[in-house]
C-alpha cells in the first residue's frame, strides 16, 4: 500500500494581518513589530490579507476580534493570534518545507547580533539632558560598532578552511548569509527607524566607516519584502514627534 503525502494547498490558509495604521489613518503605520510579521509571511510566499488599523478609530468588529488588543495580531483558520513571538515561532512551524522556506537562522549568533541597539537608541532619543547625551549616544555607537563587528565577520560557509590567508571581510547581505531570515525580520524594522529618527531629531548619522551596517541596510533597501512593508519616513517621524524629546 502506498502512503501518499498531502500538501496542503496554498489557498487553503484564510490568514488576516492586522498592522498598525499610519497617521491617515490607512497607510502603514510605524511598528517594527507590525513589519516583523508583515516580512515573514511576505518571505513564506503565502496568500495573505493585511488590514491596517487606525488606533484612534479601532472598529468595533476589530475590538471584539482581539479585545484589548493592539496591532499587530493576526488570524489563521479563524483562530487568532497576538502575541508577535509565539505567532512567528507558530509560522516557521506551519509554514514549512517543503512547501514554504525554513526562515530560521543556521548561526545562533545571528538571532542576538544587534540585540540591545534600540534599546540603547531609545534612550537616547528620549533623553532631554544635555549632560545625558553624549554618553548615551556613545552607548548608541558602541551598540552599532558591535553590530557591525558581527555584519563584517566572514560566517563559517565563507571561509576556506584550506587557504592559509586572512578569509578578510565577509560580503553577505544579511546577518546570516545571502538570505533574508526571522533575525533580520526582527532587527531591519528597528534598525531603519534608528536610521530615520536620530537623523531627524538628533542630527546623528550612523557613522559611515561601518561599512557592515550600511551593507545591511542597503541590502535590505534592495528587497520589496523590506521595502513593501515598510512605512514611510515621514509615518517613522511622526510617530517620534513627541516621543524624541528636545536636548535642554
Amino acid at each position: 500500500m502506498e502512503e501518499e503525502v498531502y500538501s496542503p494547498d496554498p489557498n487553503e490558509y484564510e490568514i488576516s494581518l492586522y498592522v498598525k495604521a499610519g497617521s491617515d489613518g490607512e497607510s502603514i503605520g510605524n511598528c517594527p513589530f507590525s513589519q516583523r510579521l508583515f516580512m515573514i509571511l511576505w518571505l513564506k510566499g503565502v496568500i495573505f490579507n493585511v488590514t491596517t488599523v487606525d488606533l484612534k478609530r479601532k472598529p468595533a468588529d476589530l475590538q471584539d476580534l482581539a479585545p484589548g488588543t493592539n496591532p499587530p495580531f493576526m488570524t489563521f483558520n479563524g483562530e487568532v493570534l497576538v502575541d508577535v513571538n509565539k505567532i512567528e515561532e507558530f509560522l516557521e512551524e506551519k509554514l514549512a518545507p517543503p512547501r514554504y522556506p525554513k526562515l530560521a537562522a543556521k548561526h545562533p549568533e545571528s538571532n542576538t547580533a544587534g540585540i540591545d541597539v534600540f534599546a540603547k537608541f531609545s534612550a537616547y532619543i528620549k533623553n532631554p539632558r544635555k549632560e545625558a547625551n553624549d554618553a548615551l549616544e556613545k552607548a548608541l555607537l558602541k551598540s552599532l560598532r558591535r553590530l557591525d563587528e558581527y555584519l563584517q565577520s566572514p560566517l563559517a560557509e565563507e571561509i576556506d578552511e584550506n587557504s592559509a590567508d586572512d578569509p578578510g571581510v565577509s560580503a553577505r547581505s544579511f546577518l546570516d548569509g545571502p538570505d533574508l531570515t526571522l533575525a533580520d525580520c526582527n532587527l531591519l524594522p528597528k534598525l531603519h527607524i534608528i536610521k530615520v529618527v536620530a537623523k531627524k531629531y538628533r542630527n546623528f548619522e550612523i557613522p559611515a566607516d561601518m561599512t557592515g551596517v550600511w551593507r545591511y541596510l542597503n541590502s535590505a533597501y534592495q528587497r520589496e519584502e523590506f521595502t513593501n512593508t515598510c512605512p514611510a519616513d515621514r509615518e517613522i517621524e511622526f510617530a517620534y514627534l513627541d516621543v524624541a524629546k528636545r536636548i535642554k
